[in-house]
């Protein structure tokens, strides 16, 4: 850990949230969206997913640009069901480590994301863990599709930063992308790039003992 950290703001899917990438891909194929991995990609994506992650687009349209982009026609649930198969669940141990640390440190959220999956991780932590929304851990959640902004634009980290009084030194970024960690680097904010295999509770918060 690293040491003079107060506030530490933390990435969601990937870091709190297990999510699978490929589970959403696969699952578009499936459903006749046989392009999808060249519309989506976890590093580069097209304007049709960076317009819904900074809240350009409904839900709605968002569907219905899918639709249209599929090979064979495929109805409302399919896409949905597609599109959140990638969410996957919270381990119990994660969650203990927010509740932990908001004893010592100020904690925010900061993720890019839309309003599908924002109402679909919630119901997976009410379902799982009977917790009603991912915000009782932080002290103020910065979500993209609410923000208007979305990770690496070094924007949505100066509003982080300015919206609670900040420092950047003084404050930890906590992400697996590295283009985000890289953002958030040139601002002065030390950060913790979650490599593959890495884990909050294993490598970075791990209990002593």
């Amino acid at each position: 850990m690293i040491k003079g950290i107060k506030h530490i703001i933390f990435d969601l899917g990937g870091v709190i949230l297990n999510i699978d990438y490929k589970l959403t891909e696969k699952a578009f194929i499936e459903a006749g969206i046989t392009n999808f991995p060249e519309l989506y990609s976890q590093l580069r994506q097209t304007d049709l997913f960076d317009k819904f992650e900074v809240g350009g687009m409904s839900a709605a349209e968002f569907v219905s640009e899918l639709q249209k982009a599929a090979a064979t026609p495929v109805t409302e649930t399919q896409v949905l069901q597609a599109w959140n198969a990638m969410i996957l669940d919270y381990p119990l141990r994660r969650l203990q480590v927010l509740q932990q640390l908001r004893l010592h440190y100020d904690l925010f959220l900061l993720s890019n994301t839309n309003e599908i999956h924002e109402a679909t991780f919630n119901d997976v932590l009410m379902r799982d863990r009977s917790i009603p929304n991912i915000g009782v851990f932080f002290d103020r959640v910065y979500l993209s599709h609410r923000v208007g902004l979305r990770k690496p634009d070094p924007r949505i980290f100066k509003r982080v930063l300015d919206d609670s009084g900040l420092k950047p030194e003084d404050t930890l970024f906590i992400d697996d992308s590295p283009q985000h960690v890289a953002a958030a680097k040139e601002l002065g904010i030390q950060t913790i790039f979650i490599e593959k295999g890495m884990t909050i509770e294993e490598d970075v918060f791990k209990q002593k003992g």
